[in-house]
């Protein structure tokens, strides 16, 4: 025997709370880091940063980019990275998944310290960007000689 539910119709207010929850649910599921440093959104390529005792080094996965797609700058303890990958179009083709992003995005990384804007260095090699940021000589750490009283 079959047994069959009739369910009645919610309440609009318990409709408006479940999809409430789905929305902040879906917010919060995301580190609260990534918020606050302005990690990557929906359709932006992921940044890996770590420090190395005299420089900061920032790598971005960017497959199938040009060098004339990128712009960086670096000003005020920040990185600016500006993307700008055209929508290209196979003609006769017709797409079943079209999943990278186009368009133009920019992700700006603060710099935990300040760094030498004069020799920063960016390679883009296998769909990597690299960027190696050198300490100014202010931030980087010296061994303090400590001398008998």
């Amino acid at each position: 025997m079959l047994a069959t539910r009739y369910r009645l119709p919610r309440h609009p207010i318990a409709q408006l709370r479940e999809e409430m929850d789905k929305v902040f649910s879906g917010l919060l599921s995301q580190p609260l880091d990534a918020w606050r440093s302005g990690g990557a959104r929906p359709g932006q390529p992921a940044v890996n940063m770590w420090e190395e005792p005299e420089r900061f080094c920032v790598e971005m996965e960017v497959p199938g980019l040009k060098q004339d797609q990128l712009e960086l700058a670096v000003a005020g303890g920040e990185l600016s990275i500006r993307v700008d990958r055209p929508e290209v179009v196979e003609q006769g083709a017709t797409y079943h998944r079209r999943e990278r992003p186009v368009g133009t995005f920019a992700r700006v990384i603060r710099l935990p310290s300040d760094i030498d804007g004069e020799k920063v260095d960016a390679k883009l090699a296998d769909g990597v960007l690299t960027v190696l940021l050198p300490k100014s000589q202010a931030a980087q750490p010296r061994k303090i000689q400590v001398s008998p009283a």
